[in-house]
């Protein structure tokens, strides 16, 4: 049940202990995907233009439980570092119940809002009804999203990466499975269409969680959940938005990028929205991925942090920030000599297929100077600094990009939405530097005293 191997064992090993099982589930997740919007095209380019302009809908509800489930992870691992383990029960328990709060207000908000979001980008009522009934059914999941992410978080403060990537894998090869049987039938089965894609996502998360749950009773960890610990204590409550807080906004700010980026096309063509989802379905395989060494790197961080093992964290930020830039360079490879054999498994659009091969070309180009920028943000969150993680993401997907997209437009048309991307990065990543340096440099007091 002991913590101190996370301060006690050599860095990289230990590094690659707790993250590969999440660079391994991020993959399957990735898989999860593509493989979700390939049956999705298949029911029509309709179909996979509503799964686009949901997505940052979908992107920012999951963000909400991604990014309360951080600050979660980062009070106790930094709780447990310090060697406070009932502290660290009350940010278990006080987080699961802010998560469910949560959980039902953006399922409500969700389902009556997005016909109203939906028509802000498209005029065609098919696109419309497609994207209304595949968000009604996704969104009734909402609360076991959130849950089972809160539950993943608290298995990665104590060091149990193999549970998370059992479980996260559980429900991304389950929704796998399901898509083509619920889409299109199977025996009992009847087609669903596009509300059977959501009805499989919805599925697979809820799995994820139940699994949780039963290890969580069979094989206790070290946080244990107390009934008395669920009333909320302000002190707590507020230590954990303040990481909370800085965290959503940092995932939830590619929901309004992508949002705004789809505004500007639209401007010029239907395609180009389409383009930028397939895209963003694709990136998942290298964001993921780098997503996962974060997830191994934040619970070491903070426990560290709170051992007082300040040493330790500088190896750990330049291993993640080596590893991170491997992947980013793996993509920046494929995307740069098939990249219109990507965009094919989403279309048999002969010209969105050259349009969108010359998307990827371009974006490319910042794939690998974005590692400083990832590595950076992650490194910030695990030692619950907050703010300057947010000014990251704010660069990254506000503050830089939407000028650039915007002016870029006017002089090249679409492809200048392309440009912005590579701009961003390059710019972005010295003012991380320079942010997660000003930041460690601070006196190492504890973000929570």
């Amino acid at each position: 049940m002991s913590q101190d191997f996370m301060k006690e064992r050599p860095v990289l090993p230990l590094l690659l202990s707790m993250a590969l099982p999440m660079v391994l589930s991020m993959l399957v997740n990735s898989l999860y995907n593509i493989v979700d919007s390939l049956f999705v095209a298949q029911i029509s380019e309709d179909a996979m233009t509503a799964l686009s302009l949901v997505y940052p809908v979908q992107n920012f509800i999951n963000a909400v439980g991604i990014g309360f489930g951080i600050g979660i992870n980062a009070v106790i691992s930094i709780h447990l570092g310090a060697g406070e383990e009932g502290k660290a029960n009350q940010a278990a328990a006080q987080g699961l119940l802010l998560v469910t709060i949560h959980g039902v207000v953006m399922t409500i908000g969700g389902i009556l809002l997005m016909p109203w979001f939906l028509s802000l980008f498209t005029q065609s009522q098919t696109v419309i009804d497609l994207g209304v009934r595949y968000s009604n059914v996704v969104f009734l999941f909402t609360l076991m999203l959130g849950l089972g992410v809160a539950f993943e978080k608290i298995f990665q403060a104590v060091g149990r990466m193999k549970t998370t990537m059992v479980s996260l894998m559980a429900g991304c090869i389950a929704n796998i499975i399901l898509d083509p049987m619920m889409i299109f039938g199977f025996g009992p089965i009847p087609a669903m269409g596009i509300e059977g894609a959501a009805l499989a996502t919805g599925i697979g998360q809820t799995l994820s969680f139940v699994i949780y749950l039963f290890v969580y009773r069979l094989r206790p960890i070290r946080v244990r959940l107390h009934w008395r610990d669920f009333r909320p204590r302000a002190r707590m409550v507020g230590r954990i938005y303040a990481i909370g807080i800085p965290a959503t906004l940092n995932l939830a700010l590619p929901s309004l990028l992508i949002s705004a980026l789809n505004a500007i096309l639209a401007a010029y063509d239907q395609v180009y929205i389409l383009i930028l989802g397939i895209y963003y379905k694709l990136q998942t395989f290298l964001y993921l991925p780098a997503n996962g060494l974060v997830q191994g790197m934040r619970p070491l961080m903070g426990f560290n942090f709170g051992a007082g093992e300040y040493r330790r964290l500088k190896q750990i930020y330049k291993w993640v920030l080596l590893l991170s830039g491997g992947i980013m360079l793996i993509g920046t490879v494929l995307c740069l000599a098939v990249p219109e054999t990507l965009m094919g498994l989403f279309t048999q659009n002969p010209h969105t297929i050259q349009a969108g091969g010359t998307a990827l070309r371009i974006i490319s180009a910042g794939f690998v100077i974005s590692a400083v920028s990832v590595t950076s943000s992650g490194a910030l969150e695990g030692l619950g600094k907050g703010l300057p993680s947010l000014a990251i993401s704010l660069s990254r997907y506000l503050v830089v990009i939407l000028p650039a997209a915007w002016l870029l437009s006017l002089w090249l048309g679409a492809e200048g939405v392309w440009h912005a991307f590579w701009v961003t990065e390059l710019l972005s990543a010295g003012l991380s530097l320079w942010v997660y340096r000003r930041a460690v440099k601070q006196p190492a007091a504890s973000p929570l005293s």
